[in-house]
Formats: C-alpha cells, sequence, structure tokens
C-alpha cells in the first residue's frame, strides 16, 4: 500500500511554483519539498488545507492510494 503525492501535478496545472506556494501556505520550502517528492512521513490537516485553498483543489486531487 502506498500514498503517492500529485503535488507537483497540481502545481503544474496551476502554474504556481514552490516559492509562491510556500508564501500562500505559510510553510517553509523545505517542508513543501519534502510533500512535492513523498518524503514526508506525515502532513498537518491544517497544512493540506491550506494547500488546497491556495491550489483552489480537494485533497484526492494532491494524494491518491496505489495498492501494490
Amino acid at each position: 500500500m502506498t500514498i503517492v503525492v500529485n503535488l507537483d501535478i497540481m502545481m503544474a496545472k496551476r502554474k504556481i511554483s514552490l516559492t509562491e506556494l510556500a508564501e500562500k501556505v505559510g510553510v517553509t520550502m523545505a517542508n513543501l519539498s519534502l510533500l512535492k517528492t513523498g518524503k514526508a512521513k506525515g502532513v498537518r490537516f491544517s497544512t493540506l488545507a491550506a494547500i488546497c485553498k491556495a491550489l483552489d483543489c480537494q485533497p484526492g486531487d494532491l494524494l491518491e492510494y496505489i495498492e501494490e
């Protein structure tokens, strides 16, 4: 079981840079980069909500479950 983070796809669709998203969400670029690359161990709901607001999307647009 794997959870895949599709943040990079949504950022490309919305034409927003990592720097701009980090500023809008209020997190560091380093933390956002960890999430974008799938190396984050978890994400707070408040952070996920802020990302969804900034990208005008739903959590399901960012997270995908893949059965191995």
